[in-house]
């Protein structure tokens, strides 16, 4: 059974963090059930294990954390779902390419419902949309922009952290660092690209997708 738990407000980082691990070390002990929280966070930086200190161009910007989960460097704030996934893989095969690829195809899922079409990429982290009203990249490429984050931690084969949905987050924010360590692309949103979408319905989106890709 997958608990669902959706949080008002900003919630803190570091707040975030202590009740991720210490959820995931009750899943794996078998004190409690799996968790989906979406929750949104006051805007901050946080550096992936993967994370180039080059990359993080405005440093004073915003509150910088360093984070165990994977990947470099990404953007948390206002209008932005975070989705924390506490999954027991233990239960779920214990193969995390492949739960790499059900996040994937999770947010893929709940993007179709907004008729928006999401693109996984050969070395590119996280879910990109095509952009035709963009001008070409230099080697003549259609242009892309990424609307979803993927990071993920395991301990004990239970997972925490998880993906971002960019739903209507100031996209100048983003500026301060290089979003995944990636220069050439850009960063775009639901509502940027003309969707009047709201966390809600992106919520109900996400959770109904859920059950389309894991198996409860």
């Amino acid at each position: 059974m997958v608990e669902w738990i959706t949080s008002d407000g900003l919630v803190p980082y570091s707040d975030a963090v202590a009740f991720m691990e210490a959820r995931a070390e009750a899943i794996a002990a078998g004190t409690a059930d799996e968790a989906i929280w979406l929750i949104e966070h006051p805007p901050l930086y946080t550096a992936g294990t993967s994370a180039s200190i080059e990359d993080l161009r405005d440093p004073d910007r915003f509150p910088v954390f360093v984070s165990k989960r994977g990947g470099q460097y990404t953007y948390h704030g206002p209008g932005q779902r975070v989705v924390y996934v506490m999954l027991d893989l233990n239960k779920r095969g214990r193969d995390i390419r492949a739960f790499v690829q059900q996040l994937e195809a999770w947010v893929i899922a709940a993007l179709a419902e907004f008729n928006v079409t999401g693109h996984i990429r050969d070395g590119r982290v996280g879910v990109w949309v095509e952009r035709p009203d963009r001008a070409p990249l230099p080697d003549g490429r259609m242009a892309e922009d990424k609307i979803a984050a993927i990071g993920i931690r395991l301990r004990r084969w239970v997972s925490f952290h998880g993906i971002s949905v960019n739903v209507e987050p100031d996209l100048d924010h983003f500026s301060g660092i290089v979003p995944c360590g990636i220069s050439d692309y850009g960063v775009t949103s639901l509502v940027d690209l003309g969707l009047p979408v709201t966390l809600t319905d992106v919520d109900v989106a996400l959770r109904r997708a859920f059950y389309e890709v894991f198996a409860d």
